[in-house]
């Protein structure tokens, strides 16, 4: 029995297979060989390129064996197999702006590394870390109604924990712990994981839970997952922009501290006033003004002594506030838009070099440049399975801008640009109803041509003001029977008329559009939502009168009037541009809320907050009797008790208004270090809040300069793609009968169809048309660094490189990077 045994390789290695079995049966007969590894050539369909990290190593243990011609042929298949999804991976990878040097490099760890990047994996590392975090909602302290026993919760948190612990062992696997020192991220993981772990079989050994502030730290789970790329991103620009922002918040504390000791030496004297009795209480008062909670009721008693005590209190405002708070926001806004930039010029340049490892482990060693149709539509199986057949065509032709058939590293590397475009016959154009039966065909004529006349827009809008008009008129009569108000104001005769006129409008232009065109307008469906939502109150609002709460949906479609405005036109855009960033900063806030509520009810759980703070200056507030209350008397409900007051406690926290007197209340019944909880959370909201205000102000700046320098044409050309395909020259790349067969109803037998592919006009297109002269800067840069440490590496390889093209017919070539060893031959 014969096996191959080589070194082990890095990815750019090459394992090279002969098409010709009869030579090598005879090679091997002439070297009392049965069984080996054949050598591949051009004309062989299933040619080998860059050997995948999954069948790089092979030893003694894990030999290859051919039993005969068609074993060779399986194991060919195979080894192309593993390349595609290998190659997928690293596409996906530099999608992800995810480190390169996580890769496996031995066969060993490639199971591993293939059952954690899938789909089904995906999924069910994300529903794990979602019951993680949802178990502070049955845990103690929690509502009784959601409260589990112990054993229950923390049998559920010790199976979530070892999920989530085998997927770090199988990662550990091909990562190896050295790597993971490097890898931060994967290192926080393993630590929190172990002290978790440790924890859960703690609880459920003694039955009780114990302090566990380790609970906030369960975030860091979901952030880790798949899903949560963008949330990723956005933490990591967070902690980019950090160092302007502490900077400027050092001096903020400077002028903090010294008008809280100003104030301290000023108004301490003054018995009436407890806002500086001691320095503590100074520093805490001007830091709370900082935020204008307790303005003017800090500068009361020393306005009452002497009016020019004013000056201190403005003074302080004008500094702190309107200067450096401004100021702080600026200096973040620049750091943002730099960041910006750099990121984008980072990712496309890690997308390239995703390109270049998928590129080498996608052709043959015979012709290392190019990479034919058969290993591009292997390697679109798995890394945009949903895509047909006639768009990984389309895409191969978009792509082969040459027309040579094969694509260079060069072509290649538009491939993400390529995967975006959305695929369309150019006979799509025309009406949909141009082959249906003749009378209707006249009258969805009829409509096409009154839909797309330029005056319908304007009796769309005048029906719209009519509506806005007969709300104000009904809204004037309302009265105090508010189910008889409802009736009158969405379910009444004018309603039911504005939404029949609604309802004809939705179905003449899906007549005259068709249901795709019409629903390619973000407008329509928008319209079409309203229109059924209006009609399903007014069904609602019918049957019970008093689920009054359905006439919110009759004014929204007064928010298309908005559409007339250029400016509003250019903020609805800029929201576009920022739904993908404002969803991860919602999981953000999401997550320091949890991080900060777990942290809360650890600290201030099951404290009784009603009349807590008798003789202190925020008495008023939590004043309780069982009859009745105060309309102050309220806040003995901003709790910790369980997850979801501890959240409403820190939205309340968030908004800033009146948040001392939650402060002071905790501090006065726990402790006055305290305190140091409500101000980080401050603290931390406010660097989150400022760098989304400057995200915001970046992409209306993004969206205006772009509107500025591109014109409709322009923008048409950018989001559109014409393609031509002849049935002949595809037949030259495309040697494969059934997906010949497949793509008949689609192309032109003989013929050439055009088709037009379009782009999402997305944030990273229009950068990418914004950016277009730098980055021609940063590939050709790029260019002259591959060029470099190509030169570096064949002279230090020459001599591998020149022995590996030697054909030895005692044995065979494994690959092993860009260098190969002799698999001497073990007689049986």
């Amino acid at each position: 029995m014969a096996s191959a045994k080589g070194a082990n390789s890095t990815a750019d290695g090459y394992t090279r297979f002969n098409d010709d079995i009869g030579n090598i049966e005879g090679s091997y007969q002439s070297n009392n060989i049965k069984h080996g590894v054949s050598q591949a050539t051009e004309d062989f369909p299933n040619e080998i390129g860059s050997t995948s990290s999954l069948n790089r190593d092979i030893s003694a243990e894990n030999s290859v064996e051919l039993s005969g011609p068609g074993d060779t042929h399986i194991d060919a298949e195979q080894h192309w197999e593993m390349n595609y999804h290998e190659a997928a991976i690293f596409l996906e990878e530099g999608e992800n702006n995810e480190k390169f040097d996580s890769h496996p490099h031995n066969s060993e760890a490639l199971p591993a590394y293939l059952l954690v990047h899938n789909r089904w994996y995906y999924g069910l590392d994300l529903a794990t870390s979602l019951i993680l975090l949802a178990l502070a909602f049955v845990e103690e302290p929690a509502l009784p109604l959601f409260k589990l026993p112990v054993g229950v919760h923390g049998s559920i948190e010790l199976l979530a924990l070892s999920v989530i612990g085998v997927e770090l062992t199988l990662k550990l696997r091909w990562i190896g712990w050295k790597t993971i020192l490097k890898h931060k991220r994967t290192m926080i993981k393993c630590v929190t994981l172990g002290i978790m772990f440790v924890e859960a079989v703690t609880v459920l050994v003694r039955q009780s839970s114990h302090f566990r502030v380790t609970r906030a730290l369960r975030p860091i789970f979901l952030v880790d997952t798949r899903h949560c790329g963008g949330v990723r991103r956005f933490i990591r620009q967070i902690f980019q922009s950090l160092p302007p922002i502490l900077d400027m918040m050092g001096l903020l504390l400077f002028f903090v501290t010294i008008y809280a000791l100003l104030g301290y030496f000023l108004f301490s004297d003054n018995p009436r006033d407890q806002h500086f009795t001691t320095l503590h209480d100074s520093f805490v008062s001007m830091f709370v003004l900082l935020t204008t909670a307790n303005f003017p009721d800090v500068m009361m008693p020393a306005y009452a002594r002497s009016k020019w005590f004013s000056i201190f209190f403005v003074s302080y405002l004008c500094t702190v506030l309107y200067v450096l708070m401004n100021l702080m926001l600026a200096v973040v806004y620049e750091t943002f838009t730099r960041i910006e930039r750099e990121k984008f010029r980072k990712l496309l340049l890690h997308k390239r070099k995703a390109c270049q490892h998928a590129f080498r482990l996608l052709v043959s060693k015979q012709n290392p440049t190019r990479m034919r149709f058969k290993q591009f539509e292997g390697l679109m199986r798995y890394y945009a399975p949903k895509k047909s057949p006639r768009d990984v065509v389309l895409m191969f032709k978009e792509l082969n801008s040459s027309g040579s058939g094969a694509l260079s590293i060069e072509e290649f590397y538009s491939v993400y640009d390529a995967a975006m475009l959305k695929w369309e016959a150019q006979f799509s154009q025309i009406p949909w109803f141009h082959t249906t039966w003749a009378p209707l065909q006249t009258f969805c004529q009829f409509t096409h041509d009154f839909v797309t006349w330029k005056y319908f827009e304007h009796i769309v809008y005048g029906l719209i003001l009519s509506n806005g008009f007969a709300m104000i008129f009904r809204i004037l009569e309302f009265s105090d029977d508010l189910e008889e108000s409802a009736q009158e104001f969405a379910a009444s005769w004018d309603t039911i008329l504005f939404v029949g006129l609604f309802v004809v409008e939705v179905i003449l232009k899906v007549l005259g559009l068709g249901i795709s065109q019409y629903f390619g307008s973000g407008w329509n469906i928008y319209d079409f939502t309203v229109t059924l939502l209006s009609v399903l109150g007014v069904i609602v609002l019918s049957l019970v009168p008093s689920f009054v709460y359905v006439v919110v949906l009759r004014p929204l479609r007064l928010l298309r009037l908005f559409k007339l405005k250029k400016r509003y036109r250019d903020v609805f855009g800029t929201l576009v541009l920022l739904t993908p960033l404002m969803c991860s900063t919602a999981i953000v806030m999401l997550v320091l809320y949890y991080f900060f509520a777990i942290i809360g009810m650890e600290l201030f759980a099951g404290n009784d907050m009603r009349n807590c703070c008798i003789n202190s200056t925020v008495e008023d507030f939590y004043k309780y009797s069982a009859n009745e209350s105060t309309a102050l008397g309220y806040y003995y409900l901003n709790t910790f008790d369980n997850l979801l007051t501890g959240s409403i406690t820190l939205f309340e926290l968030t908004i800033v208004n009146n948040w001392f007197i939650l402060m002071n209340s905790y501090a006065i019944v726990v402790s006055p270090w305290s305190r140091a909880y409500f101000m980080l959370f401050y603290l931390f909201t406010m660097i989150v809040l400022t760098i989304v205000v400057a995200s915001v102000l970046e992409a209306f700046r993004f969206r205006i300069q772009y509107k500025r320098q591109t014109s409709k044409r322009e923008e048409e050309q950018m989001l559109h793609e014409e393609v031509d395909l002849k049935w002949e020259e595809m037949q030259a790349w495309v040697q494969d009968f059934q997906l010949l067969e497949r793509l008949r109803a689609d192309l032109v037998v003989g013929g050439t169809a055009t088709f037009i592919g379009c782009r999402p006009r997305n944030r990273e297109v229009l950068q990418r048309r914004m950016y277009r002269a730098e980055i021609e800067e940063w590939m050709k840069e790029a260019d002259v660094t591959d060029k470099q440490e190509d030169s570096n590496g064949s002279r230090e390889d020459e001599h591998l490189i020149t022995s590996s093209d030697q054909i030895i017919l005692g044995g065979a070539l494994t690959g092993d990077g860009d260098s190969y060893q002799r698999a001497m031959p073990i007689n049986s």
